[in-house]
């Protein structure tokens, strides 16, 4: 009797709740820079940006989250300029500029000349097969439009020129000349290989062009090609003047 009293003592009433076993304490998802002590509500901020969702108690860090693109601020003030800096190397020649427009037309009251006559006392023997005549005398050379050195008349007042060559050809040896103007021949001057030396002439009107060029060529074929002379007399002219000027 006295056993089953002292189990009936132990026995917990039916009505009393059995205690439920201890649960591990909830922790949370953290950074380390993060405050220890969890936060006192789902909705209020930590440190750093994070929020923690009261469904899932999980922190999310608001720095990663990329907002839309803002608008363009205005355009800030201008600078002031630098220094100046070295000057650059000469750069290569360009291309040749097109022709440009004619000038205003010139005082009618002042008359425009340009001529020249000169010659050539030595003979001449071609030594290759395009030769430049060169002279030695200057009968007339009005602004110095002829160059002695180099044997071409230069234009400097555009307009009709009138042009002429007188030689002497030289026994059995071929004569052959071109009257150039530029780089293109006009006229030429022939004379075949004879027993007799005889004279010579040819003559032509150009209309030229500003820094046009006109010259006498020696052409070589296969025969030497040769222009009498002497130191006496004079048997090589090269004549040229205006005859009207460009309007």
């Amino acid at each position: 009797m006295s056993g089953v009293l002292l189990l009936v003592l132990l026995l917990p009433p039916l009505g009393a709740s059995v205690p439920s076993p201890s649960r591990p304490p909830l922790r949370y998802c953290r950074r380390c820079c993060d405050h220890l002590d969890p936060p006192e509500s789902a909705s209020s901020p930590r440190p750093g940006g994070l929020y923690v969702s009261p469904e899932v108690r999980t922190f999310i860090n608001m720095t990663i989250l990329k907002g839309d693109k803002g608008d363009r601020g205005e355009r800030g003030t201008l600078g002031k300029p630098g220094p100046e800096g070295p000057q650059g190397s000469l750069g290569p020649v360009g291309p040749k500029g097109s022709k440009g427009q004619a000038g205003a037309p010139g005082d009618p009251c002042k008359t425009q000349h340009s001529s020249f006559s000169v010659g050539r006392r030595k003979a001449l023997h071609s030594e290759d097969y395009y030769q430049a005549m060169i002279f030695d005398t200057v009968f007339v050379n009005l602004g110095e439009h002829f160059s002695m050195f180099k044997g071409k008349f230069y234009c400097y007042v555009p307009g009709v020129y009138f042009f002429n060559v007188n030689i002497h050809t030289w026994n059995f040896k071929e004569t052959y000349l071109h009257l150039m103007h530029n780089e293109h021949e006009q006229v030429i001057l022939y004379a075949q290989p004879s027993d007799r030396s005889i004279m010579q002439s040819q003559s032509v009107m150009l209309t030229l062009e500003l820094n046009d060029e006109v010259w006498v060529r020696l052409y070589k074929r296969e025969r030497e090609n040769a222009i009498y002379s002497d130191d006496v007399d004079i048997y090589i002219t090269f004549n040229g003047y205006l005859v009207a000027p460009s309007v």
